[in-house]
């Protein structure tokens, strides 16, 4: 793991970046304070609030998150239950903390989710309910719905039923804590199980075709003393991908439940065209790494090593593999395409609450369904509203993340033009060059400004374009020309 830091003495870029960073709130018309009469209401909610019948304060949950999350949708408990497992998991029960119709409910709807910028998060609901009241923070009686699975020995569903429970989490976990835990065998059973459940689901993924595009993750974090903004960057953990196929697992059997009671809302995604397949092919090929589709798609990306200059750019250019998402409402008649095609199989979002707005509306259907309720009408009605506040959310959040992480890029290495860098190309410019899929300008450049590609640079972790003939996987030497914090462009040159 690499941490890059901006040092707030050096030529005031600090002062440029914040100043930088203020002005995309404006630049993107983010959402600013909550509304007095939103906050009031969330407010009343909570001191108001009555928590679930059903008691499940006995089940000891634990939630894991990264470490500073307080944010928390989901807990989790895991058993053996025969030759296989018993699986119960907690999501945050938003829904009664938001008045159908009210000015809450209003707000979360312009919103559509949480929004993180490098100097604060800007959140779906107020913090008294996505930072205390609503989050399952250890030692906090609250309320859930309560997904309960069993699995057989492969982890396959056998049965899945959910209803609403008053929870208690235990512990409040990290991914690297949990990870070290599992590592060294001090884990205790909930966890060993996670790792055991959670290959066994990695590998019913593979059996149905699903794929996971395992990209190191760039994480923009801001000093805690003050002294700037550092990106982290480092490949996600074991542990985070068996914690991600429970929550896969839960969003696969909502969709069900929907498809089975024909009313909902589906996360889908069609398959790679033919031609972006035969397209990816080629540059695995050229990459010295080839994919012949004897196996598919997400079984080979998962062979593929992140930290090998070659196979990164091979993961950049796999971006174009995961493109077309959407939202699929439905009620009275299943929809002809229902898969989400990077999972493999119908899937739903549903275990990010406090985080997303879609996901209130699922559970309560899910709950509803299960048990044999009839739905609320407020969610029934706003299932055909849904997907255009999502997509305009999702668009929102695209475009903040990555102006987020070029405009903290810029400031890394705003005091370092003249210096020269080894990097690796991800896109390159020449007839083997690939769309890098991270959002930057495209490789294969050869307008006005001549050719150029996308090069990496590993201290500090910096993705930009650079000019000059480049050939994807390769290493090369460049220098850095240009770096401006209020335009957040970069631009390297290639060195003989």
């Amino acid at each position: 793991m690499s941490h890059h830091r901006i040092a707030p003495n050096v030529d005031d870029s600090s002062d440029q970046l914040a100043a930088a960073l203020a002005a995309l709130r404006t630049e993107l018309e983010l959402p600013g304070a909550y509304p007095a009469n939103a906050v009031e209401e969330a407010q009343r909610a909570v001191a108001e609030l009555r928590l679930p019948e059903r008691d499940l304060r006995d089940i000891p949950f634990v939630t894991i998150d990264p470490a500073t999350s307080t944010d928390l949708d989901q807990a989790l408990f895991i058993e053996r239950a025969s030759d296989g497992y018993k699986v119960l998991y907690a999501i945050a029960d938003v829904p009664s903390f938001v008045a159908p119709g009210g000015a809450l409910d209003a707000e979360t709807r312009q919103r559509g989710q949480t929004f993180y910028a490098p100097d604060g998060r800007i959140p779906l609901h107020p913090e008294v309910i996505s930072e205390h009241a609503g989050s399952l923070l250890a030692e906090q009686d609250c309320g859930a719905f309560v997904w309960d699975f069993v699995l057989d020995a492969k982890a396959e569903a056998v049965t899945v039923t959910v209803g609403r429970a008053t929870v208690r989490s235990r512990a409040k976990l990290s991914y690297k804590g949990v990870q070290e835990q599992i590592d060294d065998g001090t884990a205790p059973p909930v966890l060993q199980l996670l790792k055991e459940v959670g290959l066994k689901r990695v590998e019913l993924e593979r059996l149905r075709g699903g794929a996971s595009l395992n990209m190191p993750e760039q994480e923009i974090v801001q000093a805690t003393d003050g002294g700037g903004y550092r990106i982290v960057a480092a490949p996600s953990l074991p542990v985070e991908d068996w914690n991600a196929q429970i929550s896969l697992m839960t969003g696969m059997a909502a969709a069900q439940l929907m498809l089975d009671g024909k009313v909902g809302i589906l996360r889908t995604m069609p398959a790679p065209d033919e031609r972006s397949l035969q397209h990816f092919k080629r540059q695995t090929t050229a990459l010295g790494k080839p994919w012949d589709g004897r196996i598919t798609y997400g079984e080979y990306l998962r062979t593929l090593d992140a930290s090998d200059p070659k196979q990164l750019a091979i993961l950049h250019s796999a971006g174009t593999l995961f493109r077309g998402a959407g939202y699929t409402p439905f009620d009275g008649e299943v929809p002809a395409d229902v898969i989400q095609a990077a999972i493999g199989a119908p899937y739903a979002h549903t275990t990010a609450p406090l985080r997303r707005l879609i996901d209130r509306f699922v559970l309560v259907i899910c709950e509803a369904l299960s048990n044999g309720h009839d739905i609320p009408a407020w969610a029934r009605e706003a299932l055909p509203s849904l997907p255009e506040i999502m997509a305009s959310s999702d668009q929102l959040a695209g475009r903040l993340e990555r102006a987020a992480v070029d405009t903290v890029e810029a400031a890394l290495v705003a005091n370092h033009i003249g210096q020269e860098f080894d990097a690796v190309v991800i896109s390159g410019s020449k007839p083997n060059g690939s769309g890098n899929g991270n959002g930057k300008a495209n490789g294969n450049g050869n307008g006005n400004g001549g050719p150029y590609g996308i090069v990496q640079i590993a201290e500090p972790a910096v993705t930009a374009r650079c000019d000059g003939e480049l050939e994807s996987g390769t290493e090369v030497r460049v220098r850095l020309v240009k770096a401006d914090i209020a335009s957040r462009e970069i631009r390297f040159e290639l060195l003989p």
